[in-house]
């Protein structure tokens, strides 16, 4: 799976877990950016990202994302 691929997956995550329609991705996307993402919605994106790409988190790798690029960027490297 491509970068590219995998970044078109996780808007659609988003959309989903956030209830937005047409979410413009942008590596530099972050919390901020999306009315709806809080503490809560934050742990089912996490969860359905996880899902998603049968991956899991370390809370570790979790606390060092600065935005949605990095996880894009996470979620390729543990896809070998």
């Amino acid at each position: 799976m491509t970068r590219s691929d995998i970044a078109s997956k996780v808007v659609e995550i988003m959309e989903d877990v956030f209830d937005e329609d047409d979410i413009a991705y942008d590596d530099a996307m972050t919390a901020a950016d999306i009315e709806e993402w809080d503490s809560l919605s934050n742990i089912r994106f996490v969860v359905a990202i996880e899902k998603e790409f049968d991956i899991r988190f370390s809370n570790s790798e979790i606390a060092d994302l600065e935005n949605v690029g990095q996880m894009v960027d996470l979620i390729a490297s543990k896809q070998g």
